[in-house]
């Protein structure tokens, strides 16, 4: 049983930051990579950022420099800072724990079925 609770999304203006919180059951945090998904409005699921129980991290692209995934192993916690927000970064965003998450990358892990609620970023013009 995967338990994430994702919190810090909100409504932010081109050119604002955010921090998005995903706080782990210990088993979960030390036996998976971890990850964070978007889905912007009518299109899928993609990843966004992720990192390894060794630290190592992938991003989307269009992140690159502006995202920093972290990776907090004393709080069992993954954050995803978020700069320099577009439009385009618009969606719900979803954390996620996997063995393979980093090495499918960007495609959300197949047959994965722990999504939970998300927390929704809005980037307005």
């Amino acid at each position: 049983q995967v338990n994430l609770v994702e919190s810090g999304g909100g409504s932010v203006e081109t050119g604002g930051s955010l921090k998005l919180s995903c706080v782990a059951d210990r088993y979960t945090f030390i036996r998976n990579s971890m990850g964070w998904f978007r889905q912007p409005p009518h299109r899928e699921r993609e990843g966004v950022a992720g990192i390894t129980n060794n630290g190592q991290a992938v991003y989307l692209d269009s992140v690159k420099g502006r995202f920093t995934i972290i990776r907090d192993s004393a709080t069992s916690t993954v954050y995803l800072e978020m700069a320099s927000l577009t439009p385009d970064d618009t969606g719900t965003y979803f954390c996620a724990a996997h063995p393979n998450l980093v090495s499918r990358f960007p495609t959300p892990p197949p047959d994965y079925d722990a999504w939970g609620q998300g927390t929704q970023v809005t980037v307005s013009a």
